[in-house]
């Protein structure tokens, strides 16, 4: 019995896939994988990279050879998502408005409005309008 070792990146211990002969396709060694760690092959798929000389094997019939140790990572069923995008936040205070100064939905204008929200206090005194002392206990709202 021939195997490869292999680990995911955010793991310290190797564990270890059996086959038979002496090379393993990329495509039978991620389904063994997905299989031994119970992934879904519609959630996610696996990044197989060499934990010698860092070599991505991206061809489902790559050949890799018994005794290997490799590094698994997951990735999205779509691919990875570049990360090269930047957003510009509008950081004045409309004079007086108490409006959000974002005019997009964005995530980063979203959380710029919140700590703005929670600077000034608001939440808190919502919060306190909203719930009584005695309501606290069963967390509905009065």
């Amino acid at each position: 019995m021939s195997c490869v070792h292999y680990k995911f990146s955010s793991k310290l211990n190797y564990d270890t896939v059996t086959f038979d002969g002496l090379h393993i396709t990329l495509s039978d060694l991620k389904r063994q994988i997905m299989g031994r760690e119970k992934l879904k092959a519609a959630d996610c798929d696996l990044q197989i990279t060499n934990a010698q000389t860092k070599e991505e094997y991206t061809d489902d019939e790559a050949l890799i050879p018994k005794n290997s140790s490799v590094i698994i990572r997951r990735i999205p069923i779509g691919g990875l998502k570049s990360t090269s995008k930047t957003y510009v936040i509008d950081r004045s205070e409309p004079s007086g408005s108490s409006k959000a100064v974002c005019k997009t939905n964005s995530f980063p204008c979203l959380i710029t409005h919140i700590f703005k929200l929670l600077s000034s206090g608001f939440v808190l005194k919502s919060f306190r309008k909203r719930f009584s002392c005695s309501s606290m206990l069963s967390l509905k709202p009065v």
